[in-house]
């Protein structure tokens, strides 16, 4: 339970963390969905193509979507790339390193879905069954069959309780065939993916490594500062109804005693506290000004020094003049009962 819980506390170090194990949940998902589902070819000549490649190619682009969907970062990404210009610029290499790396993401279970399939062959025995070289692996000669009812036997090489070709070509020949270079495509596909991903990996550093690191920075901090703003905007929201039904149940009790029914009134201790988290925001007209503003124009990354005395004249003219200290003089006193 240990190494669980250390685990489940490192998704949720950070949100690149927490997307990586969502992503490779969804990996794990995709191999047993892919062991759970029953494929049926239908064996014929006109659809064999769309159902083979279908099914190769549909899940993997709905996981393409669905590891977007998932990513918390996908609305800040939307909302930063189309929010106004305001007093603060957008950086394009931040909204690219935001867009990549929720790409990267949202990669890994389409790969491992595309991976497995082609491993297992079933799609490429289905989609490519009709292009088999029969004047190869089988008896081209046969003189009963003309080119359309050669295709129409091809096409029934998946489904083998219904394939009436033998004389043409063995049907686990073909199933073979069709199997081996299935198997090597997915190997191949295997090796260009893990390819990509270390060179990605280990080239980038070499080349980019400033520009990476301040893309990150500012991607990190755009997530920083939109949880606290959530947060400071629920803490207000709770601020704001707690002092609403403060208000109200004093003005109840305020009619009750005008019509004479005598309450013991208390003041609430927390009042005081919720009104100073108000900030000075105390109708729904100006918090709706403040949502617009922060929309609108988001105050510029520069944190303002605090204002330098000007009494003396040094203020903005470099560092201050110094003074040498007048020495101190220590007096000790001694008092005497005697």
């Amino acid at each position: 339970m240990d190494k669980f819980r250390m685990i489940f506390q490192f998704f949720q170090s950070n949100q690149e963390s927490f997307m990586s194990g969502i992503c490779g949940i969804m990996a794990l998902a995709s191999t047993q969905m892919y062991s759970a589902f029953d494929f049926n070819c239908p064996c014929l000549p006109l659809y064999n193509l769309a159902y083979g490649l279908g099914i190769l190619l549909v899940p993997p682009f709905i996981l393409f979507l669905l590891g977007f969907v998932l990513n918390n970062n996908i609305s800040m990404l939307a909302e930063e790339w189309r929010r106004p210009q305001g007093q603060r610029g957008k950086d394009p290499a931040v909204l690219r390193y935001m867009f990549c790396s929720m790409a990267q993401r949202a990669m890994i279970a389409p790969a491992v879905w595309v991976s497995v399939t082609l491993l297992d062959g079933k799609c490429i025995t289905c989609a490519f069954c009709t292009s088999v070289p029969v004047e190869t692996l089988g008896n081209a000669s046969h003189p009963r069959l003309s080119q359309g009812e050669i295709q129409r036997v091809l096409a029934r090489i998946p489904c083998k309780e219904i394939y009436n070709g033998q004389e043409l070509i063995a049907n686990e020949v073909a199933v073979r065939y069709l199997r081996c270079i299935s198997q090597a495509l997915g190997w191949c596909f295997v090796l260009l993916m893990t390819t990509l991903a270390f060179l990605v990996r280990s080239l980038r550093p070499c080349f980019s490594q400033a520009a990476f690191l301040k893309s990150r920075y500012w991607s990190h901090y755009i997530d920083i500062e939109r949880k606290l703003f959530d947060e400071t905007c629920a803490e207000h929201a709770r601020s704001f109804a707690k002092v609403c039904i403060q208000q109200f149940f004093e003005g109840m009790s305020t009619d009750l005693v005008a019509a004479r029914c005598h309450l013991p009134r208390k003041a609430p201790a927390d009042a005081g506290e919720a009104a100073e988290k108000l900030l000075g925001i105390t109708d729904r007209g100006t918090m709706n000004m403040a949502l617009k503003s922060w929309h609108r124009c988001k105050p510029p990354l520069h944190l303002h020094p605090p204002a330098l005395p000007t009494g003396n004249g040094w203020a903005g003219e470099g560092q201050p003049p110094m003074h040498p200290s007048a020495p101190r003089r220590e007096t000790a006193a001694y008092y005497s009962w005697v």
